[in-house]
């Protein structure tokens, strides 16, 4: 009777203790689950403009970051036994994540990329692998050049969202100021490691940089 009395006392709590862990992490989850929106990232277009707009700009971002890879990918290809490999590839590990983010928002969205990633692909190779022929000072210089174009490209996306509406844009304008301050510190890692010492760096970079806005421009419509 004793024994008994003393099993039941033992488990008793330890099964009433389990019971409400179980009770409390159910709660949880639904809490969660109401709580939890539809979407992750971009809300759903109010109508056929703003779709538009935000099937452009995804686009866009999505082209840019996939040019971007292509590039640092030509350059690890020259100079990723040298001395610049392990920065270079420091920066392209932040481009692969921004790419992957890109990725995953049109496929939620049911955003189709740009035609021209093959042409992208191809071209940001070899921009990458050319200007890396040239040395560290190539390859910096054209970090610089992409890069700026494509901060002020992102500068452009937050003036845009901010005057539409900053509240229904929040997690997109998160995400496009985080990925512009991770462009504008490539850029000045470029400054830093002697880009404009290249000859001919200003020729370069304007080169560079009327490119991308041709790319910019038919990535949005192609």
């Amino acid at each position: 009777m004793q024994r008994a009395a003393h099993t039941t006392l033992y488990v008793w709590p330890h099964r009433v203790g389990a019971t409400m862990i179980r009770q409390c992490l159910k709660s949880r989850a639904v809490s969660l689950q109401l709580s939890s929106r539809a979407y992750s990232v971009i809300p759903p277009p109010r109508d056929s403009e703003e779709k538009e707009m935000l099937d452009r700009m995804l686009r866009v971002d999505h082209a840019g970051e996939y040019g971007a890879n292509r590039i640092y990918a030509g350059q690890m290809a020259v100079l990723g036994r040298s001395r610049m490999g392990p920065l270079i590839q420091q920066m392209w590990d932040q481009e692969k994540k921004h790419l992957e983010k890109f990725n995953e928002i049109l496929a939620e969205n049911r955003v189709r990329p740009t035609a021209l990633l093959p042409l992208w692909n191809a071209a940001g190779f070899l921009l990458g692998a050319s200007t890396a022929m040239l040395g560290k000072e190539g390859a910096m210089a054209c970090t610089v050049a992409v890069e700026e174009s494509i901060s002020e490209h992102y500068n452009s996306q937050i003036r845009a969202l901010m005057e539409k509406d900053p509240e229904r844009y929040t997690e997109l304008l998160q995400i496009i100021k985080e990925f512009r301050d991770d462009e504008m510190e490539h850029h000045d890692t470029g400054l830093e490691h002697d880009a404009e010492t290249l000859p001919g760096y200003w020729l370069l970079k304007n080169a560079i940089q009327l490119g991308c806005k041709a790319a910019i421009y038919v990535s949005q419509r192609v």
